[in-house]
Order: C-alpha cells, then sequence, then structure tokens
C-alpha cells in the first residue's frame, strides 16, 4: 500500500467475489437471471470474473452497452429514457433486450430490434414511491421514466415481450414486496402475455441487514404465477463494501474550525456526496462530539461547496496523513471527472493474495484529451 499515490480507489477482489456468491445464490435458487448494472460500477477488468457469476451486463446507453458486450459478451441489455436515431442500429445488433420507455418509442424503433431477433421491453411506471431521496425517485411526480397506466395503449402488450420497472434506491426487499403489489394490480392482466419481467435495480441485496427470504419468495410468486423469467439488475450490490478511496491531508487551515484540504474532491471523485448529498464513511473517524479533534474535509479545487464533511479522530491530523473514504467502488469512478484539472484516482485491485495491481493509472493527457 505504501508504494501507490493518492488519490486512488482501490478495489478488493475478495469482497467483490463474497458479494457475487450472494448473487448466485439467489439466480441458482430461483432461476431468476441476475445482471451487472454498468452505472454503478463499470471496472471491466474484472467482468471476466463477474460473468462466472451473473448473467451479463444492463446500459443505459450505446457506450455502455459496448462496454458490457464487448468485455463479458454476455446478455447485453438495454434502456434508456429515448434513443437516438443514429445509435439504433448499432444498439439493436449489440443489445439482446432494448426497453423502451414510452410507446412512440417502441413504434419508433421496435421493428428495428425485431427484425434482428431482438426482446423488447417497456419500461412502466407505477407511480408508487418507497423512498425519500427524491433525485433518485423514478416514482416522483412528473417522473420522465417509464409510462405511466394512463399513457399506455394495451394493445402495446401484443407486441413486446417483457416489461421492466425499477423504483428502489439503496433499499430491502420490503420495498419491493410492496412495489410488486401495485405492479400486479395495476399491470397483472398484461404480465400473463410476457416472457419476462425485470426488477430493476436499487436492491441491497449483498447489505448485511438484507431480507433474502422475501426477496425469493417475491421472485418466485411472480415467475409461478405468470409463467415469466426474472431479471433483476443491481449495481451497488456486487461493489458493495468493496472498494476504498484513498486520500492525502495536503494542508490545514483555520477559519472557524480546523479544515483539512484534501488531494480528494467530492465534486470530481465522489460526486454523490453532493447530489444527493450523503456522508462517505471514513476509517477511524466519528461524527460531531464523538471523538476529541474536528476536522472539515475538503478539498483543493476552487469550488466552495467543494466539502466532503465534518469528521472527528482520536488525534490531531497531521499533513502528509493517508484517509481511507470506504465504500467507494460504486457511482465514482463512472462520475469522475477533471474539473479544475483535477487528477483523476488510480484504480487499483487488491488481490486476494494481498497483492496490489494498478490497473489504470491517469495523467495530463487524460486531461487534455477530454477537451478541444
Amino acid at each position: 500500500m505504501a508504494k501507490l499515490k493518492t488519490p486512488c480507489y482501490v478495489i478488493s477482489e475478495k469482497k467483490i467475489t463474497e458479494n457475487l456468491e450472494k448473487l448466485k445464490y439467489i439466480s441458482d435458487l430461483t432461476g431468476c437471471k441476475i445482471l451487472l448494472a454498468q452505472k454503478a460500477f463499470s471496472m471491466f477488468a474484472l467482468y471476466p470474473l463477474i460473468g462466472k457469476y451473473l448473467a451479463g451486463t444492463t446500459a443505459s446507453g450505446l457506450y455502455e452497452a459496448k462496454l458490457g458486450y464487448e468485455e463479458m459478451g454476455m446478455e447485453t441489455h438495454i434502456y434508456s429514457p429515448a434513443y437516438r436515431e443514429d445509435e439504433i442500429e448499432e444498439i439493436t445488433d449489440i443489445a439482446d433486450h432494448i426497453v423502451f420507455n414510452s410507446i412512440s418509442q417502441i413504434k419508433k424503433f421496435g421493428k428495428i430490434a425485431k427484425a434482428k431477433n431482438k426482446q423488447i421491453g417497456l419500461r412502466i411506471n407505477p407511480e408508487f414511491s418507497t423512498q425519500d431521496h427524491a433525485i433518485y425517485d423514478p416514482c416522483a411526480p412528473n417522473s420522465r421514466l417509464g409510462a405511466t397506466l394512463d399513457n399506455i395503449d394495451e394493445k402495446i402488450f401484443d407486441e413486446i415481450d417483457g416489461i421492466h420497472f425499477h423504483t428502489l434506491c439503496e433499499q430491502n426487499s420490503d420495498a419491493l414486496k410492496q412495489t410488486l403489489d401495485v405492479v400486479c394490480e395495476k399491470f397483472g392482466k398484461y404480465l400473463k402475455k410476457m416472457k419476462w419481467v425485470n426488477f430493476g435495480g436499487g436492491h441491497h441485496i449483498t447489505k448485511e441487514d438484507y431480507d433474502t427470504k422475501t426477496l425469493i419468495e417475491c421472485i418466485e410468486k411472480i415467475q409461478n404465477d405468470y409463467g415469466v423469467v426474472v431479471y433483476l439488475e443491481p449495481g451497488e450490490a456486487v461493489a458493495l463494501n468493496a472498494g476504498s478511496l484513498f486520500t492525502e491531508v495536503l494542508e490545514i487551515v483555520k477559519n472557524g474550525m480546523k479544515i483539512a484540504i484534501l488531494d480528494t474532491s467530492a465534486a470530481c471523485h465522489m460526486p454523490d456526496v453532493l447530489e444527493m448529498p450523503y456522508r462517505p464513511p471514513l476509517k477511524n473517524s466519528g461524527k460531531k462530539g464523538e471523538k476529541p479533534y474536528l476536522y472539515r474535509l475538503s478539498s483543493a479545487t476552487c469550488l466552495a461547496g467543494d466539502i466532503i464533511g465534518d469528521y472527528s479522530f482520536d488525534k490531531p491530523l497531521n499533513i502528509g496523513d493517508i484517509l481511507e473514504f470506504q465504500d467507494m467502488a460504486i457511482y465514482t469512478m463512472v462520475k469522475n471527472n477533471t474539473f479544475n484539472g483535477m487528477k483523476l484516482p488510480d484504480i487499483v485491485l487488491e488481490k486476494k493474495s494481498g497483492e496490489y495491481e494498478i490497473i489504470r493509472s491517469f495523467n495530463f493527457e487524460d486531461f487534455k484529451t477530454r477537451l478541444s
């Protein structure tokens, strides 16, 4: 670890494998199919490993679909709120399931997919929220994600192969059960015409307190009642608690409180801290008042609000100290940016043997070539 340069993401092969084994247990027991949602985790160096446990990948656009198709080479699924005409031919060449967001998109592009013997589906919006994070709630009022029942011509269910819904975010199976009750009430008569139903993502399957029993019951009930194959497409569950972001304290200033300036950035390297917002776990730290030494952790960017949070410590921080933010495999690398010319963190794999392998290191050219 001492040889690694900060900032860097360190991904644990052991923890990834443990998560995958839990997911494979579900699919083996129920016969459902589980896909990697690349929007959360796209470390394709691990796709050969992930492919030993999961059925394939799911994508939100052409580039993600190509990544899954080229690097895992198994089932390739895609959903987008709207597809581009200049991309649809390539999308339908490589994707096995193409999920559309509206009836008009099916009418526009469905025949192209069907002509290539691809399966098509419709994303529905059951209009049932089970979470408080508005930014991640597809069922919030005026949502653009998924077709509501009153905007669907029931004849479309004779033309499609499956139904997709995605309503959860970091939630347990009780929320899925509640959602399924509403889906079956509103769309049950159409489900019997389908070949498959995709439960989407947001299932915290690999979290310690996750109720696996209820998930299994939900999957088996839908498969038995409607004669469909169930798909799940978790992203977080694959890499939950499987990675850390290591960063160095560059400077400590004082303005009302002590402020540590780090060589990482919430805005550039962990955007969910500002978007959601949320407080990333930091090893050997506490909240305000829990430990005697309090610091505000911030970034070297010029953005005033580039603040990670206030953390307390058992002893004073010093310039040169290395800090470890945990659960940094998900929604970090996929959202990275180089605002202010910030260096992208190296991507490092901690092998089961305990050895570290630098998978990718970034430099000035990576910054420059993103610009004109």
